[in-house]
């Protein structure tokens, strides 16, 4: 009952012109990155983040999550039209989406992604008013033991779970850690990984690092391919969407059971919104099967409908342990925290008290932004494909600008400027070679947090590594990463050797054709 009354209390501080402007402005600019493609919303809150220092913390925020969730709507819209998703948590909706494009049902295919998404994304908010409070209190009992399991268990999961490779996601996250090192140590005061440059000495910005990894290093990977994939303008998006009621009956299971697939993993760090929304598709495509007509592969409702709902409820529960516990789950969960740190707060127990408007107003103007976002949505799809036809130097030579002045407004070094041209190159070669950036993000955001408490978890037991499995909620964390890898490393095993099944079986009938 508290947590309704403090509900309400926040609907008052978001139902403030300027807090409503912000959530305007927030899924319009979610919506609009989202929609272009390559990009998306860790790019747009990235954007954002150093141009937003003059700005109310209650306003940036409600903005940033405004951007957050109206980039997952904007990533649809062009999975859906164009086949070219924004980011890797739309790639499950173009499967069947992108065929109700080519069959003429554009409209009726964006309708359901976006009622999708804000079914997903209002009953993940229900739950998180509720939740969050309850993960707030959980987090009190949390000691330096169990700060580090939990850093730990982001890490390994991370790394292992969003990349194809193992070893390209432990060799990003290695490479997050590494960069928030640098600077001097707190402890000891002495120089670390800083080449006697005094400009490092505070280490390296995380806004840079952020700005650098998903903007500026994206311009300079998507400018090296702008000219070898020819695009396909030919789907109509025009219309207003709508669905039947036999269309909407059929994707109603879809969106429940996608919802409740991807509420879970808001507060399992695996990435973000990627792997529920495959696991949705997965359980749709395994249903139809059981059908006398199979309908995937010719465009099914449920196959985009149920990866929809996946995302957006994952994504809604995901900010909820973000407040709660300080937990990012993906990449722009991560750069939101580095902006609470700019604000000089830090998200957990204490922030409820802290800061409760914040905190209320924030879960409050989820609701909004559902709503702003079906609204917007619905009718524009239309609009948002005009988008495309903005020339793409002038898209992407615009980005860089920006990054360059958002970046040395804060900090009014040149210095910085190079660091930023750097890290650019670093996530260009990264992303050239398939190396995902979300462990490296993760890793540089939550590194502090792992050093300082296996520190302060081995002086306060003399050096005693027991400690770091003395208490059961770190040992339920270390069981549940075990288990976690045991059943990636298994899936990965199974899915290997069922390939080379597939080869051996083909290269047996190429032989017997031949004789």
């Amino acid at each position: 009952m508290d947590a309704v009354l403090s509900l309400f209390e926040g609907f008052t501080h978001a139902f403030t012109p300027m807090n409503l402007l912000w959530v305007i402005v927030g899924c319009f600019l979610g919506t609009a990155v989202g929609v272009l493609p390559g990009l998306g919303s860790s790019m747009a809150v990235a954007l954002l983040l150093p141009m937003t220092f003059a700005l109310d913390p209650t306003g940036a925020f409600i903005m940033f999550a405004g951007v957050y969730f109206g980039g997952l709507f904007g990533d649809s819209t062009m999975a859906i039209l164009m086949n070219t998703p924004g980011q890797s948590s739309a790639i499950a909706s173009t499967f069947e989406g992108h065929k109700m494009a080519r069959s003429g049902r554009a409209p009726q295919a964006l309708a359901t992604a976006a009622i999708g998404a804000f079914i997903g994304g209002i009953i993940s908010c229900i739950l998180v008013v509720f939740i969050a409070p309850l993960l707030a209190d959980l987090s009190t009992s949390f000691g330096p033991a169990e700060f580090f399991a939990l850093a730990l268990f982001a890490f390994v999961a991370t790394s292992s779970v969003v990349a194809d490779s193992v070893l390209k996601g432990l060799m990003a996250l290695v490479l997050g850690i590494g960069i928030s090192v640098i600077g001097i140590d707190s402890v000891s005061g002495t120089e670390r990984f800083t080449f006697g440059e005094p400009e490092l000495f505070d280490g390296v910005s995380l806004v840079t690092v952020t700005v650098a990894m998903l903007a500026l290093g994206e311009v300079f990977f998507i400018a090296s391919r702008i000219r070898r994939a020819p695009k396909d303008n030919t789907i109509n998006a025009s219309g207003r969407p709508f669905l039947s009621g036999r269309e909407f009956r059929e994707a109603a299971p879809a969106w429940l059971r996608g919802t409740a697939i991807g509420l879970p993993f808001g507060v399992i760090p695996v990435g973000g919104a990627d792997v529920p929304t495959f696991m949705a598709y997965g359980l749709e495509r395994k249903l139809d099967s059981r059908r006398k007509d199979p309908q995937f592969g010719k465009g099914a409702i449920r196959g985009l409908a149920a990866p929809e709902a996946a995302g957006s409820a994952t994504t809604g529960i995901a900010m909820g342990a973000l407040l709660a516990l300080g937990l990012p789950i993906s990449a722009t969960a991560a750069i939101m925290l580095a902006a609470f740190r700019q604000y000089g707060l830090q998200p957990g127990p204490l922030l409820f008290d802290r800061a409760p408007e914040l905190v209320w107003g924030l879960l409050a103007s989820f609701f909004i932004a559902m709503i702003v976002l079906l609204l917007i949505n619905l009718p524009f799809a239309p609009l948002w494909a005009k988008l495309l036809k903005i020339p793409e130097p002038y898209l992407y030579g615009g980005i860089a600008v920006f990054c360059g002045l958002g970046i040395y407004a804060t900090s009014a070094s040149t210095f910085e400027l190079f660091v930023l041209l750097g890290i650019a190159i670093i996530s260009f070669v990264l992303k050239r070679y398939g190396v995902p950036l979300a462990p490296l993000l993760i890793g540089m955001v939550l590194g502090p947090l792992a050093e300082t408490s296996l520190r302060d978890a081995l002086l306060s037991s003399g050096n005693d590594a027991s400690v770091l499995i003395s208490s059961p909620i770190s040992i339920v964390l270390y069981i549940i990463l075990i288990a976690a890898l045991i059943y990636t490393g298994t899936g990965r095993v199974l899915a290997r050797r069922k390939q080379r099944q597939v080869l051996e079986g083909r290269t047996t009938r190429e032989k017997s054709e031949v004789l």
